[in-house]
Order: C-alpha cells, then structure tokens, then sequence
C-alpha cells in the first residue's frame, strides 16, 4: 500500500487556519468524519490526541504526523494541511509546524501503520520538498508537488 492510493485530492488542504495543534487535530477529526461515514470526529480527535500525550508527533523542521488507529477506520486514510500560519506543536527541536501530514490506520494494521509513517518521513526529510511546499500558491499546486514526491517514493 502506497500514500498515493490513501491521500485523494480532497484531502490535500491548502491555507488551513491553525491556531493550536488542539485545532488543527479538531479540525481534521471533523472533516474526516464529515467525509468517512464509519468515523466519529470525537473518536477520532481522542485518539489523536491520546497519541500526541505519549509525545509530540511534531517531527522537526516545521513538520507534523499525527497519526493512530482507530477501530472504526477499514482501510488507512492520509491527509496533507498546508497551515495558513505555523502552531506550536511540542515539537522535537521547539519550532511551529506549518505542514502536517496525517495518518489513521486500522487497529491492527502494524506493519502498514509503520511503512506509511516511514513513506511519510521520508518525504517530510527533504528540506528541497519542504521548500516547495511551503511555497505553493494553490491547493492545486500543493497536490501536484505532494504526489509527486510520493511518486518518487521507492516502493517497499
């Protein structure tokens, strides 16, 4: 399984408002609900956060991966925000976040749920791809430049 089959377009937002991470985790639980009929935005928004209280998912460099399993979800779903101003995270080196990258997993999807976060990493260490995507103008353009970074993904 790549990101490429798990992140439609839909779910790659552009200039999405912040605020907190507690926003930005409340904003993805409601819109991934309203999209994904099986999910619940409050089931979802706990489990992310319960994650976050094991430590930061803020990986550095101005990048996030919430991610958690939920045994509501039958399949993994990914989505990409591109934040209109960066929030604080806890990251690991202190600095705001501003590109979050999130996974939900099913409950006992270990070996994907770890390929997926690895896949993720692996593009969000880029600092030539973190550039580019800050940079973007458009939802359009922050989608084309993401797929095309998962494309160039080895696959595992």
């Amino acid at each position: 399984m790549t990101l490429e089959t798990i992140l439609p377009p839909e779910r790659v937002l552009y200039d999405v408002a912040g605020g907190s991470k507690k926003r930005v985790l409340e904003f993805f639980s409601t819109f991934i609900a309203q999209n994904t009929p099986s999910l619940d935005s409050q089931e979802v928004f706990s489990r992310l956060i319960g994650r976050e209280r094991l430590g930061s998912t803020g990986i550095g460099n101005g990048v996030a991966i919430p991610h958690a399993r939920s045994p509501h979800c039958s399949s993994p779903i990914a989505s990409f925000l591109k934040l209109a101003e960066p929030v604080d995270f806890d990251a690991i080196d202190g600095d705001p976040v501003d590109l979050v990258f999130i996974l939900l997993v099913p409950e006992e999807a270990d070996d994907t749920h770890l390929a997926l976060l690895g896949q993720v990493a692996s593009i969000m260490n880029s600092v030539d791809t973190r550039q580019q995507l800050r940079k973007a103008a458009s939802q359009r353009e922050l989608l084309d430049l993401i797929t095309a970074r998962i494309r160039e993904q080895p696959v595992s």
